[in-house]
């Protein structure tokens, strides 16, 4: 019975942590974005292991790009 309480109490903790994270991108995508970046810098930096950097390249947000009259709320993809 441990064990399988144990399961339950992974998958509602899993499924909250996914739910904040929808959230938070959401509502509030600015700060979401310097989280991602402030977690994938030390990832990549020069002499990491290789899993370290792909997982760091995953984490990362896509680079903006924009141009003068862009507002930058990435809507261009």
């Amino acid at each position: 019975m441990q064990a399988g309480l144990l399961v339950q109490y992974l998958a509602v903790a899993l499924a909250v942590l996914a739910s904040a994270g929808v959230v938070m991108h959401k509502q509030f995508p600015n700060a979401t974005r310097r989280l991602r970046i402030a977690t994938a810098l030390p990832l990549l930096r020069e002499g990491s292991p290789r899993w370290a950097k792909a997982l760091g390249r995953v984490i990362a947000p896509a680079a903006r790009t924009g141009g003068k009259d862009c507002g930058g709320c990435d809507g261009c993809d």
